[in-house]
């Protein structure tokens, strides 16, 4: 069986070739995917996260983790069109597995953004695949803003090897890390609905017990990219003097749900590198491991 897929766009123009079933071709692009960022969805944004920033609350600035909350409705869509469709409905699920956000500046609330999304890599893990989709921003200038590195986890389906791996944002052997900040927030179903409605992303398993257990697991979790929000909320406050501005980067690897109803615990730890490290749990359970942030000098 064979599928059309895009392997090019430029501004609605997309290029298609006809690829093998089963294929994912590294590079295969789509977009423009507008990224809106206007002044009423960065307050509702800080709302959703209880985020009290007060250029978030004042619409003026975007929260670093709003551009990868932004970038959903094209990473479904663009998940869509490049992965292949025996590929795709083979999946009885797929969770978010990996993200990695670097910013080339600070965004302003309402500025004119889009996004280009092409396929980075897909690597075969047991009975599952990981597929890494590179979103890349700009603005009206056409300047890089923000790049995102987004890895879905699909469930019960698997293609070929391709692509790269994501750099190891795990401590060095030989580092030590020193604890810095640690902050306790409970997230619960008032929280994953309002960031559904900022985000888009309504999937059963943030809601239903039913949905939950078709991904996997025995009961409704906040989103990937709200808990990622969090954790730089408690990174800014502890190693940022509070200003949103001086985050360039944040790396993620989710390695269980973040159930709701349930305490978030989030500890943020200074490498010996220059960075800092974070990990996030929920009672016994590691929610995000291997998490990393980066300043702006």
């Amino acid at each position: 069986m064979v599928r059309s897929a895009p392997t090019g766009t430029a501004y609605g123009l997309v290029q298609w070739q006809t690829v093998p079933s089963h294929t994912l071709r590294a590079g295969d692009r789509v977009g423009p995917f507008e990224l809106p960022v206007d002044p009423e969805l960065v307050r509702q944004f800080a709302e959703a996260t209880r985020d009290d920033t007060r250029e978030f609350r004042d619409g003026r600035l975007v929260p670093a983790s709003m551009i990868a909350t932004q970038v959903y409705r094209a990473q479904f869509t663009a998940l869509t069109e490049l992965v292949p469709h025996d590929v795709f409905s083979a999946a009885r699920s797929g969770v978010h597995g990996q993200h990695d956000l670097l910013l080339h500046r600070t965004v302003s609330a309402g500025e004119k953004l889009h996004t280009f999304s092409e396929t980075h890599s897909a690597q075969p893990s047991g009975h599952n695949l990981r597929v890494t989709l590179h979103h890349a921003t700009f603005d009206e200038r056409e300047d890089l803003v923000a790049e995102q590195w987004w890895t879905t986890v699909f469930l019960g389906t698997t293609a070929a090897a391709i692509g790269p791996a994501l750099p190891d944002t795990s401590l060095p052997r030989d580092g030590e890390s020193t604890l810095v900040a640690e902050d306790v927030m409970q997230i619960d179903e008032v929280m994953a609905r309002r960031y559904a409605q900022v985000s888009g992303d309504s999937s059963d398993h943030h809601f239903s017990i039913e949905g939950a257990r078709r991904s996997g697991y025995e009961a409704p979790f906040l989103h990937g990219l709200c808990t990622m929000a969090l954790c730089t909320r408690a990174a800014t406050a502890a190693v940022a003097d509070g200003d949103p501005r001086r985050i360039r980067r944040v790396a993620v690897r989710f390695a269980a749900p973040a159930f709701l109803d349930r305490d978030l615990r989030v500890r943020i730890f200074e490498r010996s590198d220059g960075g800092f490290a974070l990990e996030a749990t929920s009672g016994d359970n590691t929610v995000i491991r291997n998490g990393l942030v980066e300043l702006f000098t």
